[in-house]
């Protein structure tokens, strides 16, 4: 286990990834801000979904995840259309629209890290990615209803999906 201030000095450093996460959502186009593009990533990773899924999977409440759905709707980047078991759902998907919108901010948001990291080696981006996922892995693993510690290998990872190998613009 690392030292105490070993811990304290990663706090700091987490603390300071607002200016990188705010450096990122400077690049998104206007139309689509950093809820916006959660959805539309979402959506891409999971495949359709329920609003109510959508809410958990944001970790914000459904009236969060309600204005949205409705801006990304708006823009004709989802469609919203009638749950066969539950007339009163409604299933969230992606048009092509969302599909070329998720595109165009995955290509943002790559030109950021390219320009901000173009000193860094490709081995330094990938150590930097694994660490991350790692970390967050980790936070998954152990938080609530997650897995034991010391079990973060093989049914962490089944449970956690491929989300570690999915594009996320912000």
């Amino acid at each position: 286990m690392a030292a105490r201030s070993s811990y304290e000095e990663l706090a700091r450093q987490l603390s300071a990834v607002g200016a990188v996460r705010r450096g990122l959502a400077r690049a998104l186009p206007a139309a689509c801000p950093a809820g916006s593009a959660a959805v539309l990533t979402l959506l891409d990773r999971h495949g359709e979904m329920r609003i109510s899924r959508l809410a958990e999977l944001l970790s914000v409440d459904m009236s969060v995840t309600s204005r949205h759905v409705a801006h990304v709707a708006e823009h004709g980047w989802i469609e919203r259309s009638p749950d066969p078991a539950d007339k009163r759902s409604r299933i969230l998907r992606l048009t092509p629209g969302g599909h070329a919108q998720l595109d165009e901010l995955t290509r943002r948001t790559t030109e950021v890290f390219a320009h901000n990291l173009q000193d860094w080696s490709d081995e330094d981006v990938g150590r930097l990615n694994a660490l991350l996922s790692r970390l967050r892995d980790s936070f998954a693993c152990r938080g609530a209803g997650g897995c034991a510690p010391g079990s973060h290998t093989g049914e962490c990872r089944n449970r956690l999906g491929d989300e570690a190998h999915t594009r996320t613009p912000v």
